[in-house]
């Protein structure tokens, strides 16, 4: 628990710093340091963005900047959306999973590359 806890300060830290979604730093750390697997990993990445979303809803709504409408219907569609992703994570390979995740880290590190060049220079 208290590695798991270090790796999500630490994770959760430097996706703050550099503008990315933690899961991409929370879901390698969680398979190279705990020795999850793949798929554990990411299920465990999910789960803990609920509380957090939770509370930056609850907090963004009082600020007037969520949607209540909007926030429904994506909550409505993300459960099954979610039902859909459990059957595929279930009948692909973990490898093909493992590829796929490092493909959209090689994104995600493209688009941070991309925005550090075009930023103005300040």
């Amino acid at each position: 628990m208290i590695e798991a806890a270090i790796i999500g300060f630490f994770a959760g830290a430097a996706a703050g710093m550099l503008g990315v979604g933690g899961g991409i730093l929370f879901v390698p750390g969680l398979v190279l340091g705990l020795g999850l697997s793949q798929v554990e990993a990411e299920a465990t990445s999910l789960l803990a963005i609920v509380p957090v979303a939770l509370l930056g809803a609850w907090r963004q709504r009082r600020y007037g900047n969520v949607r209540v409408g909007d926030a429904v219907v994506i909550g409505v569609l993300a459960v099954p959306a979610a039902v859909v992703g459990v059957v595929i994570v279930n009948a692909v390979p973990e490898r093909a999973i493992e590829i796929g995740f490092a493909c959209l880290i090689l994104v995600v590190a493209a688009q941070l590359v991309r925005r550090a060049l075009t930023a103005p220079a300040g």
